[in-house]
């Protein structure tokens, strides 16, 4: 009777083990692995690991320029209108940018964020990446639930696992916020730096396994707030999914309604596809698209990859070269992220650099008419709850739609301001108006210009020949009235 391919999956691992311990010489050892551990070159040469040191210096240059226009052009507008006690993401610029490990907001790597069920290889496919096999940081695998801490795997000068604690209270990383979700979740927050050539592009975030019949509040913190910040810092969600285990539950429902509004970012992995014959998989794949469907409520399914990401050899008689073309395409999409991801940290800082610069318009504009409805004889705090209260009748959004080209998409909500103007008074801003100097201008003009001119110039210097159309333009930016400077001639 032929063996099956998930049998033939069993009997290599445990053949592995029993080859090893019968040998006696360190040669025999590295024989007996290389015929079954995989070959992993195509990794690096995928990746162009090999090829990084000018792309760097570029990279590094562009990013301190970047990081020059946020400090110069768009900090200031922020703390003038205080824009951060608005909006929940704050953008924390790393503090130092020569010794190549300066996280935040702005300097961090792209972030790979790895989700799925319990078991389904996902910190194994990260051991495979990284070549973490029989290393001492390899992350721990097995067929129980093994992931109980959130790791975050990022590049260092030395290899060292760091507490949640301590990540959490360095502010020169992008973890700071972190603190927020308690102690009880900082006691399950691990990071490992080592210094490898992929960890200089990217960090790899290994979350825990979604176990269905564990209730939420048994995990001591909010999981999936905690999930949602991952997220939405993420540049590829890799979701992973084990052949043998589709069935979909409430916490995994509650994952995908999580990742709405991220899909361009999503991958799936049906990961251990060697585990299972051709016409079985086929079945498996038709039956996790049916599952996953009234999850997934876009036009076009996110990219599903089918292959096996561990450091061993294909199980004999499966779909070997499809697997094969399947992770090279996935590491294809893995080095699409990280050679883009200075223009998508210029787009992300351009489109904060907007939202600020509106935020600025409004609270002007609201600052504006409660001075044209003042009396002598009113009260000012009646005054300004009704204009709060009912902004549309005093045309405080309208008016900035119909004179700065803002598209109606971009505004916050009229109940946001409720609550930022209950705790921060009007008299505590200025007009747009007063916001200018003789010698550093106007807070206006610069955030403009970082809009319409720098930040533009920035991606096409970094793009030689790719001038992206129409971002300096007004209609596109949404340039409006700009306040006269009382300090310079006309």
């Amino acid at each position: 009777m032929p063996v099956k391919p998930v049998q033939c999956a069993k009997i290599h691992s445990q053949r592995l083990t029993s080859d090893l311990l019968f040998l006696s010489t360190e040669e025999e050892v590295e024989d007996v692995l290389s015929n079954i551990l995989r070959d992993r070159s195509h990794i690096d040469e995928t990746l162009r690991l090999a090829s990084e040191e000018n792309a760097a210096e570029n990279y590094h240059a562009a990013l301190q320029k970047l990081r020059k226009i946020y400090h110069s052009a768009i900090k200031p507008m922020e703390q003038a209108y205080k824009y951060n006690e608005l909006r929940a993401h704050e953008i924390s610029a790393g503090r130092t940018l020569g010794d190549g490990n300066t996280d935040g907001e702005i300097t961090s790597k792209p972030m790979v964020l790895f989700l799925g069920p319990w078991s389904v290889g996902k910190s194994s496919m990260i051991n495979y990446l990284l070549g973490l096999k029989d290393s001492p940081y390899q992350l721990y695998t097995g067929a129980e639930p093994t992931t109980s801490e959130f790791t975050v795997i990022m590049h260092g000068k030395k290899t060292r696992s760091i507490e949640g604690i301590v990540m959490a209270a360095d502010s020169s990383r992008s973890f700071s916020p972190l603190e927020k979700f308690g102690q009880s979740f900082l006691e399950k927050l691990i990071g490992i730096e080592m210094p490898h050539k992929l960890l200089e592009r990217v960090t790899f975030v290994d979350t825990p396994g979604i176990i269905e019949n564990r209730k939420q509040q048994e995990r001591g913190y909010p999981f999936n707030d905690v999930c949602q910040w991952f997220i939405d810092r993420a540049d590829l969600i890799f979701v992973t999914f084990d052949p043998t285990k589709l069935d979909v539950g409430l916490e995994l429902e509650m994952l995908f309604r999580q990742l709405k509004g991220r899909e361009s970012q999503i991958r799936i992995i049906l990961n251990k596809a060697d585990n299972l014959a051709t016409q079985d998989l086929m079945r498996v794949y038709g039956a996790l698209f049916w599952s996953l469907a009234p999850l997934i409520n876009v036009t076009e399914p996110p990219r599903v990859y089918v292959s096996s990401f561990w450091p061993y050899d294909y199980a004999p008689d499966t779909s070997r070269e499809l697997f094969k073309r399947e992770e090279i395409s996935l590491l294809e999409d893995l080095n699409q992220v990280i050679e883009n991801r200075m223009e998508n940290k210029i787009a992300f800082i351009r489109q904060h650099a907007i939202r600020v610069r509106i935020h600025a318009l409004l609270v002007d504009r609201y600052v504006q008419t409660f001075k044209d409805k003042m009396s002598y004889f009113s009260d000012p705090d009646l005054v300004f709850k009704e204009i709060v209260d009912d902004p549309d009748k005093f045309f405080i959004f309208k008016s900035i739609l119909a004179k700065t080209n803002v598209s109606k998409f971009d505004l916050p909500n009229r109940e946001a301001y409720q609550d930022f103007f209950g705790v921060n008074p009007i008299g505590s801003f200025k007009s747009l108006s007063a916001q200018c100097s003789y010698s550093g201008g106007c807070l206006l003009d610069k955030i403009e210009k970082a809009i319409t001119s720098e930040l533009p110039g920035l991606l096409s210097s970094i793009n030689p020949g790719k001038a992206p159309p129409g971002l300096s333009s007004c209609e596109a930016t949404g340039c409006g009235d700009k306040p006269k400077n009382r300090y310079r001639k006309n």
